[in-house]
């Protein structure tokens, strides 16, 4: 039998530079998603409000488009509204996007 998998540990004040920010900008994204979609959304993902802010300005002046749909159909906003703790990404999109 093999031992038990410890939990992840979670990372808090991680530290995001500009350079790492900027590097969402080239993920590319999984078969059948759109491209701006899938950048938002694991920028959304993975950093924290005040990251997410630079990142849209980032995604806005590369011309990265906000409102496109991913595959259930919803923009990233729409989606973030039903997140317990989305409004206040998707306010930082609406209010660049």
């Amino acid at each position: 039998m093999l031992p038990a998998r410890k939990d992840k540990k979670k990372v808090v004040d991680e530290v995001w530079t500009p350079e790492r920010v900027r590097s969402f900008l080239d993920l590319e994204p999984p078969a059948g998603i759109d491209a701006d979609f899938h950048r938002l959304r694991r920028a959304y993902q993975s950093m924290r409000v005040e990251d997410f802010e630079d990142f849209v300005e980032m995604f806005s002046a590369a011309g990265g488009k906000f409102d496109t749909r991913g595959p259930e159909g919803k923009t990233l906003v729409e989606e973030l509204r039903t997140h317990a703790h989305g409004a206040s990404f998707a306010s930082v999109i609406e209010s660049l996007g």
